[in-house]
């Protein structure tokens, strides 16, 4: 079957936002089962320079997402608005009776019921709901988790790490941090946050800094410093504490791993970095003189990016009629520890 995409929120690639239905539309666009029909935006120019870029017929093209989802019927909509937006836009979608599923950006949303309620709504309309925590497919994060499952370092004891804010940033950072627990529980948390000074991001407040604790019920504890204070945590991004060593991905990417005595060891994560492939890590008689990577190359060192990883995982999915990893539980459980 063809996958009809339409997206809410198209936003402005030359305006403050990061516009993430235009790398949502790339990853749709590199998968033949999809094709991108409609798009709304309340700025009517966003929507039209969106639909231009990406060969949607320009009389699908809409300000109010109501209209595109009576009149276009797609079966997946990448919600791509405002955090604040996400659960009000998500359910309205859910309760539709148009889509099987919907891919909404992340953070999830500015509050615990409103995340709770999107998952819940989704569930009741049996409607897919995912998130895009698109870094958990960098292959720093994912070769990472392998060593940790090949025992390389024992049983994991702690996981730590460092980023801008708990909330912004940290929601990629959280995903990760279950992820390689497993999606164990969160027993309970202890934090502190620091906000002296107004931080505003996409309309949402973060901390200046923070200091947060927390432990999973098989007895793995958390440990992350942002803001401010995140040099506290050293040169690693993340850390894997386990019973016989530690595996780290560093601030540029880099993946290395050491069992307790021994020196440290480098993992070959090929051009990916810490949020995306980085091509310049190609040796440069493997490139075109144009110094683009080609294509089959690209495919074999994995350039595509992490998002369009993310969303090729859950076309595939919801294509095999099985759970995405991004799916919405799964999120829910730690976008607000």
């Amino acid at each position: 079957m063809t996958f009809r995409i339409g997206f809410v929120g198209t936003g402005d690639p030359g305006g403050d936002g990061f516009a993430m239905a235009y790398r949502h539309a790339a990853g749709y666009e590199r998968l033949d089962d999809c094709e991108l029909v409609a798009c709304a935006d309340i700025v009517p120019e966003n929507a039209e320079a969106f639909a231009d870029a990406h060969g949607i017929d320009a009389a699908h093209t809409y300000e109010d997402y109501g209209e595109m989802l009576s009149e276009a019927e797609p079966d997946v909509v990448s919600v791509c608005v405002p955090p604040a937006l996400h659960a009000d836009i998500a359910v309205d979608v859910a309760q539709s009776g148009v889509v099987d599923a919907i891919h909404c950006e992340k953070p999830m949303a500015d509050t615990w019921n409103d995340a709770k309620r999107m998952v819940e709504e989704c569930e009741a309309e049996g409607v897919a709901l995912t998130v895009n925590h698109q870094q958990r497919f960098g292959k720093p994060y994912r070769k990472a988790k392998d060593l940790l499952d090949d025992g390389k370092i024992g049983d994991l004891r702690r996981v730590e790490f460092r980023e801008e804010h708990l909330y912004d940033t940290g929601t990629h950072a959280f995903d990760l941090a279950n992820f390689y627990n497993d999606m164990e529980p969160v027993e309970w948390v202890l934090a502190q946050i620091d906000y002296t000074d107004e931080n505003v991001l996409f309309g949402a407040h973060n901390e200046n800094q923070a200091i947060t604790q927390w432990r999973y019920e098989n007895g793995v504890y958390g440990l992350a410093s942002t803001g401010r204070g995140e040099e506290f945590a050293g040169d690693a991004l993340f850390r894997l504490l386990g019973t016989k060593g530690v595996i780290e991905v560093r601030a540029d990417g880099t993946l290395v791993y050491r069992r307790d005595g021994k020196s440290w060891k480098t993992v070959d994560t090929g051009i990916d970095g810490r949020y995306r492939p980085q091509p310049g890590k190609v040796r440069a008689g493997a490139r075109l003189a144009a110094g683009r990577v080609s294509s089959r190359l690209a495919e074999r060192l994995g350039s595509t990016t992490y998002t369009e990883r993310a969303i090729a995982e859950l076309i595939g999915a919801l294509r095999d009629g099985e759970e995405s990893e991004l799916n919405g539980r799964n999120a829910v459980s730690y976008t607000h520890l």
